[in-house]
């Protein structure tokens, strides 16, 4: 994942705020500047643009979200523990990092997504590991778009009721959420491989 400096960061934790509390209008360079703590000119020592600043903290916050996946991918677990382990590794991210599930959600429905790139999900590598699952048997013979929404829509939405929702999800509720969800997609049912609580 890209090393990137202090006040880089920083405004792209600005930016993230701001645009969390007042949408990407009510976010102008100087005061993402301020709220940055950087001076009005430094910004554009990083960022010739709004729109610049903006994709950038995407492809950005997108490296997260795939440095994410490719760790639960590296453990050596079968299938079905990866996908638990990688719904619960961005369920522990998007937790972690609110202001980023936000962005992104904005980010796809906005004119500054010009090329309509699909939700961050859908980038590879959690693209080839469903695309595998498939192939495999492991997964019904479905449209991979639609698993991939399937799976990413309820990652983000039992984040969100964490984060705003001020709902209480226990390990167990959200080991039922990926068993419901596993039991819709796969061709063997939950009960021949019953995720333990850890």
């Amino acid at each position: 994942m890209e090393n990137i400096a202090d006040k880089k960061k920083a405004i792209f934790e600005s930016t993230l705020c701001l645009i969390r509390e007042h949408g990407f209008h009510g976010a102008p360079m100087s005061l993402i500047a301020k709220n940055a703590c950087v001076a009005a000119g430094t910004i554009y020592h990083y960022f010739n643009s709004k729109d610049q600043l903006i994709n950038e903290m995407y492809v950005y916050n997108k490296s997260k979200i795939i440095h994410v996946v490719k760790e639960a991918l590296a453990e050596d677990n079968a299938f079905k523990d990866k996908f638990f382990k990688i719904w619960m590794s961005l369920y522990g991210f998007y937790t972690g990092h609110p202001n980023v599930l936000i962005f992104f959600e904005q980010y796809i429905n906005s004119p500054y997504n010009q090329e309509k790139k699909p939700d961050v999900l859908q980038e590879r590598p959690l693209h080839d590991f469903f695309a595998d699952g498939i192939d495999s048997g492991l997964m019904k013979p479905t449209k991979l778009d639609i698993l991939l929404v399937l799976f990413a829509g309820s990652v983000s939405a039992a984040a969100k009721l964490h984060s705003f929702g001020h709902i209480n999800l226990n390990q167990a509720d959200l080991i039922n959420i990926i068993e419901i969800l596993w039991d819709g997609i796969a061709t063997t049912p939950t009960e021949e491989n019953k995720i333990s609580l850890k």
